[in-house]
């Protein structure tokens, strides 16, 4: 890059400005700027060998600046994180294809992380979760959205804090971006309890970061405390009314998850193949890994010829054994699905009622099958029997494998103790 006043594309723009910077890059540094305008250099941990030169991290840059915060706004003073990388930071196709003003820029959007101060001196571990996010990303070109919830099963800064999992929110202050090279998301991780994560599973994300929108849960901005030591719903206890009264109101948004299960029919017969999609208007599920979503998308769909089945038999670990009663109370009790992705393979176990737009198992088909992909119809009734066994997974006492047979329905559920996972490798990002 020799041209002080820049580089151009096919379409005209410049593609690096006076300030030798990427036009993707100054678009980031330029956002920061208009929210920080006296940290103009912020400090910044930098990729030692660039993803697009063989290195192993996706991220170029991680900025970090120091936020004051806003006392009036519940807000504390915290450390500021923003990703640069996942969008198209060069418009010269060594990361991301070129697109243009109208499209996404690269994966159309970056990752920002806001941590409470505890020392004069921002910590590293933040970037590393949010390149292990990037590396999932990159890997398997799934998607982060607002209203996202991943499981990480391990305290975020590899200590004993109880912050374990994290939501996605919209960022507060850096608002969505128009560049030369598409448009750009800022998309806000949240660090939260298995509790908070689990009243976002049953309900929705959004609901539960309103709550979270509290002097000592993080303020307005949501500022993760690693050193929280209570969940929201010990710290706020009106907090717990609302929870209930938006899930039996509203049911839960979340639509799938990847995760632990395996199906087979009547005759041992396992199944495997194509991959196949969501139901109409009904979210998103990753193909890999196990980011859970709410969002509208899904995967298309291979055109199989669909089979009724006599019987069948489902396998889950714990985890997802577990999810099966939020599906049950918080999508089939309020007239909508529920999907199992298989993050191993291509399988995938969606739960319908009547209603259900699309579906291919229905009240005469009840056990239906396109390929690896299985639908299990349940009725009404048949919710309240379910409900009513499996509901013992809640106890923390109760022994597995275990195996849960309905008779009337053909079917049978095996749920077998959960494996320990491994929070920091992206195949385990749920």
């Amino acid at each position: 890059f020799t041209k002080k006043s820049g580089w151009y594309n096919e379409s005209g723009y410049i593609l690096l400005m006076a300030t030798s910077r990427p036009v993707g890059l100054e678009a980031i540094y330029s956002v920061c700027r208009d929210v920080y305008s006296d940290q103009p250099n912020p400090l910044q941990i930098a990729a030692v060998v660039k993803f697009w030169l063989g290195g192993p991290d996706p991220l170029d840059f991680i900025n970090i600046y120091r936020n004051p915060g806003d006392k009036k706004k519940g807000v504390p003073p915290h450390w500021y994180y923003v990703t640069c990388g996942l969008s198209d930071l060069y418009g010269d196709s060594r990361v991301h294809e070129v697109s243009g003003p109208d499209q996404p820029s690269g994966f159309g959007f970056e990752l920002t992380f806001r941590l409470h101060c505890d020392d004069n001196s921002p910590p590293t571990w933040p970037a590393e979760v949010l390149q292990s996010l990037a590396r999932y990303i990159f890997q398997s070109e799934n998607l982060l959205c607002v209203g996202d919830h991943i499981s990480w099963h391990s305290p975020l800064d590899k200590g004993e804090s109880l912050i374990q999992h994290m939501l996605l929110a919209q960022d507060p202050q850096l608002q969505p971006l128009s560049t030369p090279l598409g448009h750009i998301n800022f998309i806000q991780v949240v660090g939260v309890t298995v509790e908070e994560l689990e009243a976002a599973q049953q309900w929705n994300v959004q609901g539960v970061l309103d709550l979270l929108k509290r002097p000592l849960t993080g303020g307005e901005w949501l500022v993760t405390n690693m050193r929280r030591g209570e969940s929201l719903f010990e710290l706020e206890h009106d907090s717990v009314m609302l929870l209930k009264k938006g899930i039996a109101e509203e049911g839960s948004s979340l639509s799938g998850v990847s995760a632990v299960c395996s199906w087979e029919d009547g005759l041992g017969r396992k199944a495997a193949g194509a991959i196949v999609s969501d139901l109409p208007g009904g979210g998103s599920v990753a193909a890999v890994g196990c980011v859970a979503h709410g969002g509208n998308g899904g995967m298309e769909l291979e055109l199989l010829r669909t089979q009724t089945l006599d019987s069948v038999h489902l396998d889950f670990n714990l985890e997802a054994g577990k999810l099966i009663l939020l599906a049950l109370r918080g999508r089939l009790q309020h007239g909508r699905h529920f999907t199992f992705k298989s993050f191993t393979g291509d399988v995938a176990i969606t739960l319908v009622c009547s209603g259900i737009e699309g579906a291919f198992a229905d009240e005469q088909h009840p056990l239906a099958s396109q390929g690896p992909w299985l639908q299990v119809f349940i009725s009404h009734h048949e919710i309240e029997t379910i409900l009513n066994d499996i509901s013992v997974l809640e106890k923390p006492d109760f022994i597995l494998p275990h195996k849960f047979e309905w008779n009337k329905m053909n079917l049978s559920i095996t749920v077998h103790p959960s494996e320990p996972t491994k929070p920091n490798n992206p195949e385990h990002i749920n």
